[in-house]
């Protein structure tokens, strides 16, 4: 359904994105990991045309934009067809809460005011925010304020949402909120393209994880070959913190069933 093939991105001498090749399936949820300045921005924002490859395209479905297209409208009906869900909220802080999931809804797909206000009401119900609709983003958390760009990005009915790292800026107990909130949109049959440095999360929601290091994809796979089994020493040393994390919290369950195991004797 998207497919990026051999995208090239350039700052001055420095190559961010090295031909990176890539596919998502209708309702796949596919996860970018990797050290911080390794390209996972560049490559969202290369999908959704807010950066312009150098070299290489971007196709969803029948519709292809490369880094020679000039077309205008092609270029904003690719864009259309994507929404983006940025580390730092990106709300307007002059609007309500109601009128920033209204808005991108009026100027970008046409629809009257009235119908993207039913529609905004429904997406602050699915994102357990009803009643924030009139408050401003200042009064807000950071995870509600997340929480508000994600209904915002639904109400655009895009066919792939990008997430460039949804919880990097939240505590872990706002985290929280958000990452159930991205499990809900995914159980909807959304294409979800994901950049995040939340591991556990990375592996309990992913149908494909992709390692990238200096702008290159060194690795991909399911969840389980990428975190239990990855083929390139370079992954297993990102992820071996991870997976010390994941051993000791296994054999902690393994204790515990042992203990209550015991326990249940003496009784």
């Amino acid at each position: 359904m998207l497919k990026v093939d051999s995208i090239v991105k350039k700052f001055g001498s420095k190559t961010v994105l090295n031909g990176i090749n890539l596919s998502v399936k209708q309702g796949e949820v596919v996860t970018l990991i990797g050290p911080s300045g390794t390209g996972k921005t560049t490559l969202l924002r290369s999908i959704n045309l807010l950066e312009r490859a150098d070299e290489g395209s971007v196709s969803i479905e029948d519709l292809t934009v490369t880094n020679a297209t000039k077309d205008k409208k092609k270029i904003l009906d690719l864009r259309r067809k994507t929404a983006m869900v940025f580390q730092q909220y990106n709300l307007f802080k002059n609007l309500k809460v109601i009128d920033n999931i209204i808005q991108p809804q009026v100027v970008v797909k046409g629809v009257d005011k009235e119908t993207a206000r039913r529609r905004a009401i429904e997406l602050l119900h699915q994102v357990g925010l009803s009643d924030f609709a009139d408050y401003y983003p200042v009064q807000l958390s950071g995870g509600q304020q997340q929480r508000v760009s994600i209904a915002r990005a639904l109400g655009l009915d895009p066919e792939v949402i990008l997430f460039d790292e949804p919880t990097s800026a939240l505590d872990p107990e706002l985290s929280k909120e958000v990452l159930n909130v991205i499990k809900q949109v995914a159980d909807t049959g959304i294409s979800i393209i994901l950049a995040t440095h939340e591991m556990q999360f990375a592996e309990e929601i992913s149908d494909q994880v992709i390692f990238m290091e200096k702008g290159n994809i060194v690795e991909q796979g399911s969840p389980r070959a990428i975190f239990h089994n990855a083929q390139n020493e370079r992954t297993r040393e990102f992820l071996k913190n991870y997976q010390q994390y994941v051993s000791s919290d296994e054999k902690k369950v393994e204790v515990d069933k042992f203990e209550e195991v015991e326990r249940l004797k003496v009784i």
